[in-house]
């Protein structure tokens, strides 16, 4: 096998795992919390972080919407963004 072939499948799993992590630690409202996107998963064990506080803001009016299977309550929460650090309002169900 060429070096190129071997790094190439190395790659894509890597790129795979990524592409189907379903749980994220993301601080939102100022605090670290597992985000997950599908309410079966096991939620990870979020390291202990220091958050910033979001700025003072109210949520955005949404609709109505049925909460997910799994899920009880969902509301508009400020959730920081890993690559600018700024916040910004994601539908986050318990």
């Amino acid at each position: 096998m060429s070096q190129r072939f071997v790094l190439a499948i190395i790659a894509g799993f890597g790129l795979a795992t990524q592409a189907h992590a379903a749980c994220v630690c993301r601080c939102v409202d100022g605090t670290m919390r597992a985000l997950c996107s599908n309410a079966v998963d096991v939620q990870p064990i979020c390291p202990v972080t220091v958050c910033g506080m979001p700025p003072a803001a109210i949520a955005p009016i949404k609709p109505p919407r049925i909460p997910l299977p799994g899920t009880f309550q969902c509301e508009q929460r400020q959730v920081q963004d890993p690559v600018t650090l700024q916040y910004e309002w994601h539908r986050v169900c318990q």
